[in-house]
């Protein structure tokens, strides 16, 4: 949200905005654009008639004061893909979709328009390197690049957010059950990305990953007008830790690698080519692409160690995320940190989603801050259920922060990768500290 008033004030608008709680880094970059508010809190006197529309965050309460009022007045209320769409419907919407690699592969087209010097708007889910903002919205660009999630737009809007965009080109990456507490069954999941599919505009594009069985069974299912370009991995080798994709008789050498980040590169190639970017010259930006904050970010590394921390957290990007490394140094030991922080991986329920998830790791461990099953209202369970749901009798079970930072701070990373995965902070600890001394 804040990224959105960012944009807007930077485009013309005269924004102001409320939170009941603001949290870094949103705080500080509000004020450098004079637009945080005065304090903290809900004002309804503060919704007037003045006011040319309301932007409703999602996790806003259906009873906060501040919308009452605005309902009350008959001010346009717009959620925040409602009103993204309401600023590109003239432009073309590339939307990316998927329950896994969407923020990357969107981070990788913005990354080679760039690097193309052509005009976009933007809508990712994390800082890049080379923009300021996570959202980009201008008069003059005739596309706008959309990752698209599939969790709710907002508290008086139950849709899922990417049906609202109306894709010309849609990307699904993949499918796997996620939002439980929202999408009770695996069918009504797949169903979402059914609907997200008849949404993409006459004639337009769906790109989507073959090697999901789930996915290619569904795409196949659609008897609608549109052109389907499904991808598959690339030709490609890894070198000294180096891995290089093989184009035309061509190498070119990546800063990322795992086959999850092949896939997404094909699906970013597919979307760039539409929008008039050659393979050859696609492959050669993408060479530059460092990686989207968050995903396999490098904490810290020496001669024979790296310490990695990701965003993974659902069955499906530990696996990826975990085979990744471990192709990547076949030589070298994994130990693989995985935190459950979501509503759906702490459900007792989906736990068992994870079954077999962690087993190419040589060391494993999971980790529940015993705050967060308080904070969730959920009842805490023994290590024994954790391991039974991983299916991994010798993983290591921990929840509380400074028994586990006690446990990593003995470790002997010579000749080993340390994974640490997570969508929450591990408790509060530190990972550069515990970088500068197992390195």
């Amino acid at each position: 949200m804040h990224n959105l008033a960012i944009a807007l004030h930077k485009k013309g608008f005269n924004v102001t905005g409320s939170d009941d709680v603001l949290f870094e880094p949103s705080a500080s970059r509000l004020a450098k654009y004079g637009i945080l508010p005065a304090q903290e809190g809900w004002f309804p006197e503060h919704i007037t008639r003045d006011l040319d529309a309301v932007i409703l965050g999602m996790h806003a309460r259906i009873d906060n004061p501040e919308l009452l009022k605005a309902q009350e007045l008959g001010i346009k209320i717009y959620s925040y893909p409602d009103y993204i769409y309401e600023q590109s419907k003239d432009k073309v919407r590339v939307v990316i979709g998927g329950s896994h690699g969407k923020t990357t592969i969107t981070s990788m087209i913005l990354h080679v328009l760039q690097q193309a010097g052509k005009k976009f708007d933007y809508l990712v889910g994390a800082q890049l390197a080379g923009f300021e903002t996570m959202v980009g919205l201008t008069d003059d660009a005739p596309v706008m690049i959309i990752e698209g999630d599939e969790y709710l737009a907002s508290p008086i809007d139950r849709r899922p957010k990417f049906h609202i965009y109306k894709a010309d080109i849609g990307v699904i990456s993949g499918i796997a059950w996620d939002h439980i507490n929202v999408f009770p069954t695996f069918d009504n999941y797949i169903d979402q990305f059914k609907i997200f599919a008849e949404t993409i505009q006459p004639n337009g594009r769906l790109i989507y990953s073959q090697t999901d069985q789930v996915l290619d069974s569904m795409v196949n299912s659609l008897s609608i007008d549109l052109k389907k370009l499904p991808y598959n991995l690339p030709e490609y080798t890894i070198e000294n830790g180096v891995t290089s994709i093989i184009s035309d008789g061509k190498k070119y050498a990546l800063e990322v690698f795992g086959q999850h980040n092949l896939l997404n590169i094909q699906a970013a190639r597919l979307v760039c080519e539409a929008l008039e970017i050659s393979t050859a010259d696609f492959y050669t930006y993408i060479t530059t692409f460092k990686g989207a904050a968050r995903r396999l970010e490098v904490v810290g590394k020496n001669d024979n160690a790296t310490i990695f921390k990701d965003f993974a957290h659902s069955p499906s990007k530990l696996t990826a995320t975990i085979d990744a490394v471990k192709a990547q140094f076949p030589d070298r030991k994994l130990i693989a940190c995985i935190e459950l922080h979501t509503f759906s991986s702490l459900n007792k329920e989906f736990l068992n989603e994870y079954a077999g998830t962690m087993n190419k790791a040589d060391k494993a461990i999971v980790f529940i801050d015993r705050k967060t099953f308080e904070q969730k209202k959920i009842e805490p369970y023994p290590a024994e259920a954790v391991k039974n749901a991983f299916a991994n009798t010798n993983l290591l079970f921990f929840n509380e922060p400074e028994e586990l930072l006690k446990y990593l701070e003995a470790l002997n990373i010579s000749n080993a990768n340390l994974l640490m995965m997570s969508s929450g902070n591990f408790g509060g600890i530190n990972l550069v500290e515990l970088k500068n001394k197992l390195l």
